[in-house]
């Protein structure tokens, strides 16, 4: 009996042209991933029909919903898709900001020891995370409110298998951390998220979603430094409108650049939990800012 292992797992997608359907002879790109949680849950719908003896008579299921979320060490030109359908935006030339444009994906899992392909249709990126922690990879995810499931024992006739990429997985040792325009040395982590409030809808007929509705481009996170001054923890008491910038460079020499150009900081309290050296966390949200016209903007530089 074989059993499906994660070692033997890879993960595809290709853009659809009509939300749910995916193209006939479609041309998939590889996700490179730690893990993954996409697949499908149905509501539970229990008949509330009293009975003498006390047992539940009916039960269905009800309408079907496709999340979960996708597991990364980012690396360089390896997301650059899901980061554009995540902000919305579109890359021009190399630099990605927050937008209004709707894509919708499939979203494959192919089990190559048991030779099954779980497809998921209708994705949309509604969220993605990033986390720089010191000695670690930078690590995120990125999640998916989608539409349908399937699984198959093929390929799809027809279907391409792009390449995956080959950079190397950014690390906290190469890089750089702008805070209000100045360097700043002290940070030990910094949490970066973003969420579109994609929520599903469901209509008489089908327990399928439509295309999801989407809200806010809502960009939040935090910084975690080393208390050296009051600096930081000022701009939180007197609500002062700051920028964070900070650079992830591979071993080659590609970055990435993450700008917040108005950040504003909403907590900053340093906390003493014994002997060692004190931390400060700072929470933030990211803000419209008008001469970039974005809360966040993502600049790429090859090598």
């Amino acid at each position: 009996m074989t059993i499906a292992t994660g070692s033997r797992h890879n993960m595809a997608y290709v853009v659809e042209s009509t939300f749910g359907t995916t193209p006939s002879t479609p041309s998939f790109l590889p996700i490179r991933h730690t893990g993954t949680t996409i697949g499908l849950s149905k509501d539970a719908i229990e008949s509330e029909e009293l009975r003498e003896d006390r047992q539940v008579a009916h039960f269905r299921h009800g309408n079907k919903s496709v999340a979960g979320d996708v597991n990364v060490e980012l690396s360089y030109e390896s997301f650059d898709d899901l980061l554009e359908a995540v902000l919305c935006g579109t890359w021009a030339t190399d630099v990605l900001k927050a937008g209004t444009t709707r894509r919708s994906y499939t979203v494959e899992r192919h089990h190559q020891d048991i030779g099954k392909y779980l497809r998921s249709t209708g994705c949309n990126f509604n969220s993605m995370s990033l986390s720089v922690a010191p000695n670690s990879m930078v690590t995120g995810s990125f999640s998916v409110v989608g539409k349908d499931f399937t699984i198959a024992s093929t390929a799809i006739t027809g279907a391409t298998y792009g390449t995956e990429t080959t950079t190397a997985p950014f690390d906290s040792f190469t890089g750089s951390i702008t805070e209000g325009g100045s360097s700043i040395a002290v940070v030990t982590a910094i949490e970066l998220s973003l969420d579109n409030g994609m929520e599903s809808m469901y209509v008489v007929g089908s327990d399928s979603t439509l295309q999801p509705s989407i809200g806010k481009s809502s960009v939040s996170g935090s910084i975690t430094a080393y208390f050296e001054n009051s600096t930081l923890i000022d701009k939180f008491i007197n609500e002062t409108s700051s920028s964070l910038t900070f650079v992830l460079t591979d071993l080659a020499g590609n970055s990435y650049t993450f700008n917040l150009p108005n950040v504003k900081y909403n907590s900053g309290n340093p906390e003493v939990g014994g002997a060692g050296a004190v931390t400060v966390s700072l929470d933030f949200v990211a803000l419209y800012n008008s001469g970039d016209a974005s809360q966040i903007k993502i600049t790429r530089t090859d090598a």
